[in-house]
């Protein structure tokens, strides 16, 4: 089915039924209810180690970074929640990964056994895909992909930390799920206070989690043709093209230049051998696309580092997965717009196809309302905080990209300080545009066409 036959079928239902929610505002309100929820059962005081409890600002800051896959953290996850907690924020985690519709979808399935037609359109809209025909399989696909990876990434790291660390056997199994559910799902929450900075040199650790943040950045629709056409390219979507092609230059170029720019550093790469720097540098590129976990402190590094790092972290990683950012496709659409004007070529031609003209509004849109929500709110919090632009904008690019790379400032945020990384993150996740099509109503369709004129440009 077309996305136009969907859309007359989402409004004939609405004609039918009365009014209904679109399936972006669907997505929205499904997000800041599992936040809301979460929220609440971290606030109990079960949940935390501290016999005081905690407060709602802590419990909600969190709700969020996990809910959207960000990471940042304002307590020390090891320490502030107990067991217990920690296993309410890895199931906030797997169901944020997966996406809210794709698993209240699933929980129907269970249940049920059957979809009504807006809960697939609903969540079509969320996974990215212009029909609703074979939702169910959409869902068990994703949900297969995800386990299957975790399961994967859990058989590395399960002796690792049974043999190689002497772990008890339950807790060798505990941290080895909690840590690859999080690394899939590009959460950056960890079971440590200094994140992973204890395996810095120890690539049976970092490389595991690595992958797993790989393939989950490439987003599940890239996966999910992989899966089925792996042996023929030419039957790969642009968007599949696209990602795989922006996803291994980023990785490369960002670790090129991290450990380049952090060799000499004593306070990060300079202490290790030249190997253990390659994997530092490969590791920090990696988190850069949305995961969040850190083997050297971030807070140390250097300026020049912290400018790539924001530049990487913006960008993100693939649609329609549990990455941040505004996406490689977006910015790789962003990228031939520019070399075709560049040429004096009228379309954009990419991999031999042209590129949509509706698909260059929507990636300026995006740019737009991200570089907007990025520097209204650092300005915000240098106000507020008095801290350097320099620091803050790191902060900042990395809640609204859902990262969790911090400088280590986040902690130190007064209660309305964290409060405008919530709002970072939870828009961050849902994406501007998404978040933009929520906030209006209903699509606006004009019948007439106004005369051209070009404006002096540049």
């Amino acid at each position: 089915m077309t996305t136009r036959e969907s859309v007359r079928a989402m409004r004939r239902l609405r004609v039918r039924r009365g009014f209904r929610l679109h399936p972006a505002q669907a997505v929205v309100v499904g997000f800041a209810i599992t936040v809301a929820v979460g929220t609440l059962l971290l606030w109990l005081p079960p949940m935390t180690l501290n016999p005081d409890g905690t407060s709602f600002i802590t419990a909600l800051f969190t709700s969020t970074s996990a809910v959207c896959v960000t990471g940042l953290t304002v307590v020390d996850t090891q320490a502030h929640w107990s067991p217990l907690g920690q296993v309410v924020i890895m199931a906030l985690i797997q169901v944020g990964g997966l996406g809210i519709m794709i698993f209240a979808s699933l929980i129907g399935l269970v249940l049920a056994r059957k979809m009504s037609v807006r809960s697939r359109l609903n969540t079509a809209a969320e996974a990215k895909t212009v029909g609703y025909d074979d939702v169910r399989g959409l869902i068990r696909g994703i949900v297969l992909i995800s386990f299957t990876i975790e399961a994967i990434t859990w058989a590395f790291l399960f002796p690792r930390f049974l043999f190689g660390y002497a772990y008890e056997p339950g807790e060798a199994a505990w941290y080895a799920i909690f840590h690859s559910v999080s690394s899939f799902n590009n959460a950056g929450f960890a079971l440590y206070s200094d994140s992973l900075m204890g395996f810095v040199d120890d690539p049976f650790i970092c490389l595991p989690i690595c992958a797993a943040i790989i393939l989950g950045g490439l987003g599940f629709p890239v996966i999910m043709q992989l899966r089925k056409e792996f042996a023929r390219p030419l039957h790969w979507s642009m968007n599949t093209k696209l990602v795989l092609w922006a996803t291994p230059i980023l990785l490369v170029a960002g670790t090129m230049y991290l450990t380049v720019v952090e060799w000499s550093n004593p306070d990060t790469f300079g202490r290790l051998n030249p190997a253990s720097r390659i994997l530092a540098g490969f590791f920090a590129s990696v988190q850069t696309r949305s995961s969040g976990f850190n083997t050297v402190d971030t807070g140390l590094m250097r300026d020049e580092s912290w400018v790539g790092m924001d530049v990487l972290m913006f960008i993100g990683a693939g649609p329609a997965g549990t990455g941040g950012g505004i996406k490689v496709t977006t910015f790789a659409v962003l990228f031939f717009i520019l070399l075709t004007e560049l040429r004096g070529e009228g379309a954009v031609n990419i991999f031999g196809k042209r590129l949509s003209r509706a698909v260059h509004r929507q990636a300026i849109t995006v740019v737009l309302i991200a570089v907007g929500a990025v520097m209204s709110a650092t300005v915000v919090l240098m106000l507020f905080t008095g801290l350097t632009f320099d620091v803050v904008l790191f902060e900042v690019i990395s809640a609204f990209a859902t990262v969790g790379l911090s400088t280590g400032i986040t902690g130190d945020f007064a209660e309305i300080e964290q409060a405008v990384l919530v709002f970072l993150m939870f828009a961050g996740r849902l994406g501007p545009l998404t978040l933009g099509t929520a906030i209006a109503l209903r699509d606006r369709r004009i019948l007439y066409e106004l005369p051209k004129e070009r404006p002096a440009i540049g």
